[in-house]
């Protein structure tokens, strides 16, 4: 069974390179383009990862990664962060606070994302089964 993904990004360009790439390495693919919009594909349809961009209308990537950690069916999805370059967050404080696995800044390559969103799921999946 494919892992689902929900992409959540209010540029058209990213969602549609990113959901390419995320098809064509086998994942079932969900998109949003803003935080609120990603919140209900999430409420509808829990994806196995989250990726979003942390600047984005109706309601943010913090705003979205916040309700994903607070919400008991959902407080486990991994949660990835885009941000713009120069936007730089603390990583510690966005795991912290927000339950963010990782923070890759844009431009970055879809290839890329898709193996950072990879190796998320994998410690995710070795973190269950030790549990």
């Amino acid at each position: 069974m494919s892992k689902k993904v929900l992409i959540c990004d209010d540029e058209p360009s990213i969602l549609r390179a990113a959901e390419f790439k995320f098809q064509r390495a086998g994942y079932e693919v969900a998109t949003a383009s803003d935080g609120e919009e990603g919140w209900q594909c999430i409420l509808a349809n829990p994806p196995d990862i989250v990726v979003t961009d942390c600047q984005m209308p109706r309601a943010d990537g913090l705003e979205l990664a916040r309700r994903i950690k607070q919400h008991e069916q959902t407080s486990s999805i991994p949660v990835l962060m885009l941000t713009a370059k120069g936007f730089e967050l603390p990583a510690d404080e966005l795991r912290e606070q927000y339950g963010v696995w990782e923070v890759v800044c844009k431009p970055f390559s879809p290839r890329e994302l898709v193996e950072r969103v990879e190796a998320i799921l994998e410690q995710c999946s070795v973190a269950t089964a030790a549990s």
